[in-house]
């Protein structure tokens, strides 16, 4: 049974129409067709329990977790909302806007403040490509070699970062990328975002 039929069994058991439960969980009438029909598989964690809460169930049964056969190393996955600020380069540096966009579905265990999304090519080597997200957790210094999301004036970047002897280098994951020196009289331009811990992309 899909998440879909679930939902919209939940629905039926207690008897309300799709109006109805749309009002109740806050979406229009035909997000809730979508979710019943399961043209939108990824239902916001929010919506879940929400849908969980009306109709009396949990969001497991909800997600199928309690269909799950038990074996020892599958383990259901919790989710979360993480905002997406932007988009970071993965090249040449590109103009930052400090505006969420939206808000990203990650699972609990990723402790992470924020999340970009990369543009560039700049570190595949690293196995980040283009359009991955990378999960950011905040913090102002990172150890060298660790990949940071560094602001330069009012653009960012994603590299390997360095300090020695007072120069800063930004390294790319991409032999075809030249370094990105700063000397001492330059370091107010850098201003290190956050350390990337993880990130998804897609199977090619």
């Amino acid at each position: 049974m899909t998440k879909g039929e679930r939902i919209r069994l939940l629905r039926e058991k207690i008897g309300l129409s799709q109006v109805s439960m749309a009002d109740r969980i806050h979406v229009s009438k035909q997000t809730l067709y979508k979710y019943e029909n399961d043209i939108i598989t990824n239902i916001p964690s929010d919506k879940v329990e929400a849908i969980a809460e009306v109709t009396g169930s949990s969001p497991a049964y909800i997600m199928g977790w309690d269909d799950i056969p038990s074996y020892p190393n599958i383990h259901p996955v919790s989710t979360g909302r993480l905002p997406m600020l932007g988009s970071v380069a993965c090249g040449e540096p590109i103009f930052m806007a400090e505006e969420f966009e939206f808000q990203q579905d990650v699972t609990e265990n990723i402790k992470a403040d924020f999340v970009l999304r990369c543009k560039g090519d700049s570190m595949i080597n690293a196995r980040i490509n283009d359009g991955d997200i990378v999960f950011v957790r905040k913090q102002e210094s990172v150890e060298n070699g660790e990949i940071a999301v560094v602001a330069i004036d009012d653009e960012a970047t994603l590299k390997r970062f360095y300090k020695y002897n007072e120069m800063i280098i930004l390294r790319a994951e991409n032999p075809a990328y030249k370094d990105l020196v700063f000397t001492p009289e330059d370091h107010k331009q850098v201003r290190i975002l956050g350390k990337a811990i993880k990130f998804q992309g897609e199977i090619k």
